[in-house]
């Protein structure tokens, strides 16, 4: 064995490649205290790691990188880095044993499928244009009778995955945090275990448990990669969900085990203030090892990690690198994106860009307590626009639909109870300025927070939440299931043309239930499960989600992508009736159709609208049913819209 020490004028100090394999020698880097001893254990040697000081100013009183280069052919060797006498496999383990323990040295290109080198996502050339489904593997497929591979990466290779997902029509599948996490034990899954898996462990290798071998360390990576070849081939992109802002633990955690408490902030005192929407899943406050202070907790689960020190934004930026050139990832969801900073997140879009403009970057814009720095410089919904290329979740529109956040009993425009119109307003036309909303009376935004409407994610329900079945029985007491189908179907119907990025939870099309449980993040499969029976019993509401976003793809109006060209186009038309948005689009660019008018109703009985009345309306959308090439025709000045259900017309 060979140690070497890091030559920091010829070494790139900051990129976090703690592994660097080849046949005839291995590089292991770390980044650690400047009076740090570091070693590299391996079949019980110990090899030390030399460190010098970086050549970056701004980490000489901070640390240096740790270097050891070790002779020979090591492939399939397990390794841990060892830090002034804490194991981990490093911050940037690339291969991991079974539940993340070690690290291991491989040659990635042995666990790639066959083409794939050839392997490219089917991304639009718009953000307009993209249509999200968020699926958690387990949920998906754990329940469906002719899955192979049940609960794993591989289920979405087989042919009923991909049939269903063409024929509703999305182009993109965000799936849920799919880095090796902590909260499942890889070696005992033949007993029922269940997470979403926000904690994380290894951030930049798959988690071993949607994987047939877990044991087997390249297997995991292999499947991840025929998984993402499968849906590429089917014109699906794949949509990576991150969890930068906070670790499993502190005294557990990689990033601790290798630099104490710098990759975490730090303050005196640190007040839990539960947002209205979060990941988080509950955990005891850590205690730091400096004197009298502890760790902030913005995350809500004990920890929050600190973005705009130097080495975790490098850490991030590398992080999402390695996760499109390895895995061909085409998006990525963020989050608690409140949690990191403004910086941090420009800086992540534009190493993005470098790669693929067209990478599709959305996240949370809120946080899920209070966060250490100042909230004008984190990633804030309200500070979106200093934040171009990446979009946040619209709790805007959501809960104008359907209700607030924090009480599951109470509802909004689905429940007939008025008040919300023109937040639904301000998500119709994407969050942007628009001549006809008044944002003082918008639920949550008092002024825009999107420069452009793909700036914003238009969403009714989502994994962290009641679904949107359950939301109508909890907060309308005796709905009948008529009346619940009608209302699902008319909120899904004000997501998809909205001019907003449309986002939809898995299994939303079979009218998915999780039995009421509002967070159902270690449920078992029983709450969590699709129930794939619903896809017959209720085959009205299948075909309407895809007719809906076949008419969404098939017109430019719904998604112009441009906050001017909103504002040229849309326009909302008066109504007399509480509970009802109409909104006309007028000679959008590159649509067929001249004149496009919207009316959503949540009324319990029929309401009338009036219209331009200059010539013959075709009926494209009525009473729960879709038909582009027409239900019928309308004339004005007045048009009737059925009860709790959308109109939409069209010359």
């Amino acid at each position: 064995m060979v140690i070497m020490a890091c030559d920091p004028q010829k070494d790139e100090p900051y990129w976090f490649d703690e592994m660097n394999y080849s046949p005839t020698k291995t590089v292991f880097k770390v980044f650690a205290p400047s009076d740090a001893r570091c070693f590299v254990v391996m079949d019980g040697d110990s090899v030390e790691m030399k460190g010098t000081p970086t050549v970056d100013d701004s980490l000489m009183t901070e640390g240096c990188i740790y270097k050891a280069t070790i002779e020979g052919d090591l492939k399939g060797k397990e390794y841990e880095i060892v830090v002034n006498g804490q194991a981990s496999p490093g911050v940037f383990a690339k291969a991991v044993t079974v539940n993340g323990q070690r690290g291991v040295v491989v040659d990635l290109r042995d666990s790639d499928p066959e083409g794939w080198v050839d392997d490219r996502g089917p991304h639009p050339t718009r953000f307009a244009d993209w249509v999200v489904y968020e699926m958690h593997h387990r949920d998906f497929s754990i329940a469906r009778p002719d899955a192979e591979h049940p609960g794993k990466y591989l289920a979405l290779t087989e042919p009923w995955a991909i049939s269903h997902l063409k024929q509703l029509g999305i182009n993109a599948v965000h799936i849920l945090p799919s880095y090796d996490f902590g909260s499942v034990d890889e070696t005992k899954l033949d007993k029922p275990q269940y997470n979403w898996g926000y904690d994380p462990v290894n951030y930049n290798v798959p988690e071993g448990s949607y994987s047939t071998d877990p044991a087997d360390p390249l297997c995991r990576i292999r499947e991840f990669k025929q998984m993402v070849k499968a849906l590429h081939q089917a014109g699906i992109n794949v949509v990576l969900d991150v969890v930068y802002n906070h670790t499993y633990d502190i005294d557990h955690s990689n990033f601790q085990r290798t630099f104490p408490d710098y990759y975490y902030r730090t303050i005196d005192h640190s007040p839990l203030t539960i947002d209205h929407s979060s990941d988080a899943q509950p955990m005891v406050n850590g205690q730091s090892s400096m004197v009298n202070v502890q760790y902030s907790n913005g995350s809500g689960c004990g920890n929050e990690t600190a973005s705009e020190k130097l080495m975790m934004r490098r850490f991030m930026i590398a992080s999402v690198k390695h996760w499109i050139r390895e895995y061909h990832i085409d998006g990525f969801r963020f989050d608690l994106m409140g949690c990191h900073d403004i910086e941090t997140m420009n800086q992540i879009r534009q190493a993005v860009d470098v790669i693929d403009p067209t990478i599709l970057i959305y996240g949370e814009g809120w946080s899920a307590g209070q966060c250490a720095l100042p909230t004008e410089q984190l990633g804030v919904k309200a500070n979106m626009v200093q934040m171009p290329g990446i979009a946040a979740f619209s709790d805007d529109i959501r809960d104008a639909l359907r209700g607030p956040f924090s009480d599951d009993t109470k509802g909004a425009l689905l429940a007939g109870i008025c008040g919300e119109e023109m937040s639904l307003k301000a998500g119709l036309a994407g969050m942007v300025e628009h001549p006809q909303v008044d944002y003082t009376k918008v639920n949550y935004s008092s002024q825009p927070y999107a420069a452009e409407p793909t700036q914003m994610m238009s969403y009714v329900s989502c994994h962290d939440d009641m679904c949107l079945v359950d939301r109508l029985k909890a907060s309308i007491p005796g709905i009948r299931n008529d009346e619940l189908v009608r209302l699902d179907l008319l909120a899904q119907t004000a997501v998809f043309t909205s001019q907003g990025i449309p986002f939809m939870l898995s299994g939303e099309e079979l009218l998915r239930t999780k039995l009421g449980v509002h967070n159902s993040f270690e449920s078992p499969d029983s709450i969590n499960q699709l129930d794939w029976s619903n896809k017959e019993r209720y085959p009205q509401v299948m075909e309407y989600y895809s007719r809906l976003i076949a008419l969404r793809s098939h017109h430019p109006a719904f998604r112009m992508g441009s906050a001017q060209l909103v504002r040229e186009h849309l326009e909302f038309l008066p109504t007399t009736d509480k509970c009802v948005v109409a909104m006309r689009i007028s000679h959008a660019p590159n649509d067929e159709w001249s004149d496009i008018i919207v009316v959503l109703n949540a009324n319990r009985r029929a309401i009338k609208v009036q219209i331009p009345s200059d010539g013959a309306y075709t009926v494209a959308c009525s009473n729960g049913r879709i038909d582009e090439q027409g239900l019928g025709h309308v004339s004005g000045p007045t048009i009737s819209v059925a009860p709790q259900s959308a109109l939409i017309i069209y010359k």
